[in-house]
C-alpha cells in the first residue's frame, strides 16, 4: 500500500516539473528566437514479484509479475523549430530562416543563439546589447576580399572611414546602334556649269562628308527637219522664199488630202486636218502643231518639223506621207502634195526626220567623307525626263535618297554637294586618380560602308587624350558586334587630366565578337550608351546592409559599395543537446557536439533575413491544451494518495 502512495507522489513531483515547462514556455511566448520545452516521462523503478516461466512438455510459460513503483522525467526537449518574421526595419536585427545558430563571444568563450537582436557600441563593434556579447565574423580587407585565412572574430564596422578614389580602368558599353539611320541631308554648295538647280534629301547611307561631282558628255538632241521650197507663190519666182501670209493654192498645192505625219516608226500617225488650198503657211503651221510631239515654225523662210521629245532619231522620229501627184483611175490625186511643194521632197518619196541623238552625260562621283580620305569614284546615274527626252537630273548619290534636278536640262561641268554626318553619342563621368570627375563622350560617326560607324572620344574640359582616342565598330549582318578596334594601334583609351592627378588609362568594353552582350547594329533606334565604369571618388562610410548569406556591405557617401565584413553561423549535429546558459543562449555539451563554424546558405544550410526578429516558437493552444492534460494528471495522482490515506486509515482501525 506504501507503493503507491509513492507513486502518487511521484506524479505529483513530476507532473508539477511539467506544470513549470508549460509556465517557462508561456512566460516567453514573446521572446524572440526562444524554442519551445517539452516534458517527456518515463515509468520509475519497477518491483518483480515473479520472473518469468519457460514454457514445458506439461504446461505453457507463465509471465512475469512485476509492479511498478511511479514516474520519473525522461527528458526536458528544446524543439528548434522554426519561429515566425517580424519585420523591424533595423538593418542590425537578424532573423534566421532554417538551421543554424549566430555565434557570440566574451573573447574567453563562445555562446550561440537564435535570438538576433543585435546593435552597435561605442566602439563600432556590433554585439548584442543584451549581454554585451560580440557577434563573431570575419572581417574583409581593403579591397573588400573576405580570405580563406581570415579568422573568426568580432566585427567591427570602420564608421567615418574614407574610402580613397579610385580612377576609372573601364567602360562598358551597349544597346543598339541604328544600322539604317540617317541624318545626311544634302546641300548644293556649288553648281559650277552643271545647270544643276535643286539638291534635297537625305542619303540612304547617311555618310557625311563632301560630293565632287564631274559631270562630261552632252544634251541629247531632237530629230528634225527643214523644208525646202521649190515652188513658185503666184509671182513668177520659183523658189521663193516662205512667208506665213502666203496661200497653199499660189505656192502651186493642188491637193491637200492624205497630209499625214507618223511619230516613232508609225507607233502613232497623225492627219494633218482643218486646211483646204486656201489657208496659207500659218495655217498650215498651226494644223502641225495641232499634233502631239510634232513642232513646227517658220525658220528662215522655211518650215521645220521637230520632234519634241530628244531623243535617238531610229527611236524617235517623224515621218510623212508620200509626196505624190499621181492620178487615179478617175483623174483623182491619190495623194496631196504638201509634202513636195512645202519641205521639196521628191516625188513618191517621204519626209523623214530621223537625226536626233541620245545625251552622252557620265557623272563621276568623288565622295570624301568626313575626317576620312577621298574615295574611288563613283559613277552615278542619269535621270531623263521622259516627255522632253533631256537629262534633267542625276540619281543614286550616297546609295540614294538624294533629288539632283536641273530645271533646263544637265550641261557638263563640275558641282560640289555636301552631305551632313549621321551620328550618336553616349557620354558618362570619369574619374581620375584624385577622384576628380571628368565628361566623356563617345560620338558614333555612320561610314560609307554598310555596319561600319567610327568613333571618336572628347572630354568637356582642358584634358588631353594621350592615345586611343578614335576607331572603329563594325557589324555583322545579323546585327551582332564584329569588331570594336583602335587607330593607331592603341588598345586603350588614355587621357591625362591636366590638373596634377596621373594619366588615366580606360579599357572600353564593347562586348564579345559575334554575340549581342555589348553594342548592336539592327534596324532600330539608337539606344546605345555607356552603361557603366568602375571608377569614383572619395567617400565616407555612411550606412551598411546585410544579405541572406551575412554579407556586411558598407555603403559609402559616393556611392560605392564594398563588402565589409560576413556573419558566421554555427550548427550542430545535435541541436537538443545544447547547454541553455540564460539569456537566449546555448553552449557546446558532451552530446551536442562540436560546433560547425561555417556561411549562410553554404556550410550551414540557414539564412539570415536584415530587418526582422524570429518570433517565439511557443504555440500557446499546444501549451493550454498540455496544462489542461497536466492538471488532471496532478489531480488524479493526488487522489491517490488521498485513496490510499484512507486504506491505511482502515487498516489501522482493524484493532478496535
Amino acid at each position: 500500500m506504501m507503493a503507491s502512495l509513492f507513486a502518487g507522489v511521484s506524479g505529483l513531483r513530476n507532473h508539477q516539473v511539467k506544470m513549470n515547462v508549460i509556465g517557462d514556455n508561456i512566460a516567453n511566448v514573446n521572446t524572440i528566437g526562444f524554442k519551445t520545452g517539452r516534458v517527456t516521462f518515463k515509468e520509475a523503478l519497477v518491483q518483480t514479484y515473479k520472473g518469468a516461466g519457460r514454457p514445458s512438455t506439461l504446461s505453457g510459460g507463465t509471465n512475469p509479475i512485476q509492479l511498478g513503483l511511479g514516474v520519473s522525467v525522461a527528458s526536458i526537449d528544446n524543439l528548434f523549430q522554426q519561429g515566425g518574421l517580424e519585420t523591424t526595419g533595423q538593418i542590425t536585427d537578424l532573423a534566421l530562416q532554417g538551421a543554424g545558430f549566430f555565434v557570440l563571444s566574451d573573447n574567453t568563450g563562445r555562446y550561440y543563439s537564435r535570438a538576433g537582436s543585435f546593435g552597435f557600441d561605442a566602439n563600432s563593434n556590433l554585439v548584442d546589447p543584451s549581454t554585451g556579447l560580440f557577434v563573431q565574423g570575419r572581417m574583409a580587407d581593403q579591397n573588400g576580399v573576405i580570405r580563406t585565412t581570415a579568422t573568426v572574430g568580432n566585427i567591427t564596422m570602420p564608421f567615418g572611414q574614407q574610402d580613397p578614389a579610385r580612377a576609372t580602368t573601364e567602360i562598358a558599353l551597349g544597346n543598339n546602334i541604328n544600322s539604317v539611320a540617317s541624318d545626311s541631308r544634302a546641300t548644293l554648295v556649288s553648281a559650277g556649269t552643271t545647270n544643276i538647280s535643286t539638291v534635297s534629301g537625305i542619303t540612304i547611307n547617311g555618310a557625311g562628308g563632301t560630293h565632287n561631282l564631274v559631270i562630261t558628255g552632252n544634251q541629247a538632241t531632237n530629230s528634225s527637219f527643214t523644208g525646202a521650197n521649190v515652188c513658185d507663190d503666184g509671182t513668177g519666182f520659183p523658189g521663193a522664199t516662205l512667208s506665213g501670209n502666203m496661200i497653199l493654192r499660189n505656192l502651186g498645192v493642188t491637193d491637200i488630202s492624205g497630209f499625214t505625219l507618223a511619230l516613232d516608226n508609225g507607233t502613232r500617225v497623225e492627219t494633218v486636218s482643218g486646211l483646204t488650198l486656201d489657208s496659207t503657211v500659218n495655217d498650215l503651221i498651226t494644223a502641225i502643231n495641232q499634233l502631239q510631239g510634232i513642232r513646227a515654225e517658220l525658220v528662215g523662210g522655211e518650215v521645220v518639223l521637230t520632234r519634241e521629245r530628244a531623243g535617238s532619231g531610229v527611236d524617235y522620229n517623224i515621218e510623212s506621207s508620200t509626196s505624190s501627184v499621181t492620178l487615179d483611175a478617175n483623174g483623182v490625186a491619190t495623194a496631196g502634195n504638201i509634202v513636195g511643194v512645202i519641205f521639196g521632197v521628191a516625188n513618191g518619196a517621204t519626209l523623214s526626220a530621223n537625226n536626233g541623238t541620245d545625251h552622252t552625260f557620265v557623272c563621276a562621283d568623288t565622295f570624301t567623307p568626313s575626317g576620312g580620305a577621298a574615295q574611288s569614284p563613283e559613277i552615278l546615274s542619269i535621270i531623263v525626263d521622259e516627255v522632253t527626252g533631256l537629262a534633267t537630273g542625276i540619281d543614286g548619290l550616297g546609295n540614294g535618297g538624294v533629288e539632283i534636278s536641273s530645271l533646263n536640262g544637265l550641261s557638263a561641268g563640275d558641282a560640289v554637294i555636301t552631305t551632313e554626318d549621321t551620328t550618336h553619342a553616349a557620354s558618362i563621368t570619369v574619374y581620375d586618380s584624385q577622384g576628380a570627375i571628368h565628361s566623356l563622350t563617345i560620338e558614333f560617326l555612320k561610314s560609307v560602308n554598310p555596319n561600319e560607324w567610327s568613333w571618336t572620344a572628347s572630354f568637356g574640359g582642358n584634358e588631353t587624350i594621350i592615345s586611343g582616342g578614335s576607331g572603329m565598330a563594325t557589324f555583322n549582318p545579323d546585327g551582332s558586334l564584329l569588331t570594336f578596334t583602335y587607330n593607331g594601334g592603341a588598345n586603350s583609351l588614355s587621357f591625362n587630366p591636366n590638373n596634377g592627378a596621373a594619366v588615366v588609362d580606360i579599357s572600353i568594353d564593347a562586348g564579345t565578337s559575334g554575340q549581342y552582350d555589348g553594342l548592336t547594329g539592327f534596324a532600330s533606334p539608337h539606344t546605345a550608351s555607356i552603361l557603366t565604369q568602375d571608377g569614383y571618388g572619395v567617400g565616407i562610410l555612411d550606412n551598411i546592409s546585410i544579405d541572406k548569406s551575412g554579407y556586411i556591405f558598407g555603403i559609402f557617401t559616393n556611392g560605392v559599395s564594398r563588402v565589409l565584413a560576413q556573419l558566421v553561423l554555427a550548427d550542430f549535429n545535435n541541436s537538443a543537446g545544447l547547454l541553455k546558459a540564460g539569456q537566449s543562449l546555448y553552449q557546446e555539451s558532451a552530446n551536442s557536439g562540436q560546433a560547425i563554424i561555417g556561411v549562410a546558405g553554404e556550410t550551414v544550410s540557414g539564412t539570415i533575413s536584415s530587418g526582422a526578429l524570429e518570433s517565439s516558437s511557443v504555440d500557446i493552444a499546444q501549451e493550454f491544451t498540455s496544462m489542461i492534460t497536466t492538471q488532471r494528471g496532478f489531480q488524479a495522482n493526488a487522489r491517490i494518495i488521498t485513496t490510499s490515506d484512507q486504506m491505511l486509515d482502515e487498516l489501522v482501525n482493524l484493532k478496535r
